[in-house]
């Protein structure tokens, strides 16, 4: 995903130099429709050449991304098919989580570790006659990210997270400090389904 990232970035930056005609009709596209456009182009001349080979390079490794993304689903509807049942959480953000919380099993004492592990801890940043606080910069910074999407994600389609972001912001709270409160929140939520997911089923034996 992050080389589709960098193929669309160079994509743009080569239309820059491109004649008008070619730069306005490209310029318009996004995504798929834009690496289709530019793999279709015929000239040999230099920057329709370049071009032609990033758009297939783009179409090639969001292929390949849709395959891992495939196989990931796998793995966690296999692993960890309740965390997948949460408002908000994707396959992607499902695996980073248990891939953090999974490489560090002697941090997971508490919900309150796991939520320090993903950076998601409230800090105090008061000063004067300001009372707040703020989310910790430490921790996984990728698990991090992943409690953010899901915030996010359900700040947009979840009806009772938004009934809840409107009753903070009635009560003077900004969007970072609802989101620092969700992340926590869900970092609380998402603790012991991971926790559960990741602790091994006791062998036939053991149970006998």
């Amino acid at each position: 995903m992050k080389a589709r990232t960098q193929a669309t970035n160079q994509i743009r930056a080569l239309l820059v130099g491109c004649d008008d005609d070619l730069r306005k009709r490209l310029n318009e596209l996004l995504g798929r429709a834009l690496a289709r456009g530019c793999a279709r182009l015929r000239s040999t001349e230099g920057t329709r050449s370049a071009l032609r080979s990033l758009g297939r390079r783009w179409l090639n490794l969001d292929r390949e991304a849709g395959d891992l993304e495939g196989e990931i689903a796998l793995i966690v509807t296999r692993v960890a098919p309740r965390l997948l049942d949460r408002p908000g959480v994707g396959v992607l953000s499902a695996a980073q989580l248990l891939i953090t919380a999974g490489d560090n099993p002697r941090r997971l004492r508490s919900e309150a570790a796991f939520a320090a592990l993903c950076g998601a801890s409230p800090v105090e940043a008061s000063s004067g006659r300001t009372s707040r606080r703020r989310l910790s910069r430490g921790g996984d910074r990728t698990a991090n990210a992943a409690l953010w999407m899901i915030a996010h994600v359900r700040m947009v389609r979840d009806e009772k997270t938004r009934s809840y972001a409107a009753s903070r912001t009635e009560r003077g709270n900004n969007r970072k400090e609802i989101m620092r409160l969700l992340m926590r929140y869900i970092a609380r939520e998402l603790y012991p389904i991971i926790l559960e997911s990741l602790t091994p089923e006791p062998a036939l034996d053991d149970v006998a």
